[in-house]
């Protein structure tokens, strides 16, 4: 695994969000979460307390369903296919629900808003990382095969060494997790939450 730099990494942790994974949010109204995300915000927290006491940096994506004219989320034709359950007030732009889930309360030094698979996608976080010296990313959230994937192929188009933390991401099936994860170690590190643990120390 590549040597930590605590001071020139970042953990992009993407959408672990009370609309996807709290009790009462969009997905679990919809029935749609997995008992492997659910596990995420346990095993990412402390990666993201480990990393900041070291002077490392963390940064969040929220995804964000933006409301049209009338009041109404504009969710893409493929989003409403997979999700038909999304309705007016989910994943809205400072919300509860849109909000990152309670565990990474206070561990969290930006967050951007973004409206499809990539964190990176017209967002500002490209611009964040560099201000701030980040030249590797730890990358965790949901899901493996989504947003975690794209986010990563992005950050590998900018020049980031990036690492996924493998038991830090899920995808709606075991075999679809593990199929991501191998296709992605053709650009980015793969490793274990305690492994950063334990490179930290």
């Amino acid at each position: 695994m590549h040597a930590l730099n605590p001071r020139t990494t970042a953990l992009i942790v993407i959408d672990l969000q009370n609309d996807f994974l709290a009790p009462g949010g969009a997905y679990h109204r919809g029935d749609a979460v997995s008992s492997q995300a659910h596990a995420l915000p346990a095993r990412v927290a402390p990666v993201a307390r480990a990393l900041k006491a070291q002077g490392g940096f963390v940064a969040a994506s929220q995804f964000t369903l933006w409301p049209d004219a009338d009041g109404e989320p504009m969710i893409s034709p493929h989003l409403k296919r997979l999700r038909p359950f999304l309705a007016k007030g989910d994943f809205a732009a400072g919300s509860v629900g849109h909000a990152n889930v309670a565990e990474l309360d206070g561990l969290v030094d930006v967050s951007v808003w973004k409206v499809a698979y990539s964190a990176f996608f017209n967002t500002q976080l490209d611009w964040v990382l560099r201000r701030a010296g980040i030249s590797s990313l730890l990358v965790a959230g949901i899901v493996t095969n989504g947003g975690v994937a794209s986010t990563v192929r992005d950050a590998h188009m900018r020049d980031y060494h990036i690492t996924v933390l493998e038991d830090g991401c899920a995808a709606p099936t075991p075999a679809m997790h593990d199929a991501a994860l191998a296709d992605l170690q053709t650009v980015a590190d793969v490793a274990s939450c305690q492994d950063i643990l334990d490179g930290l120390r």
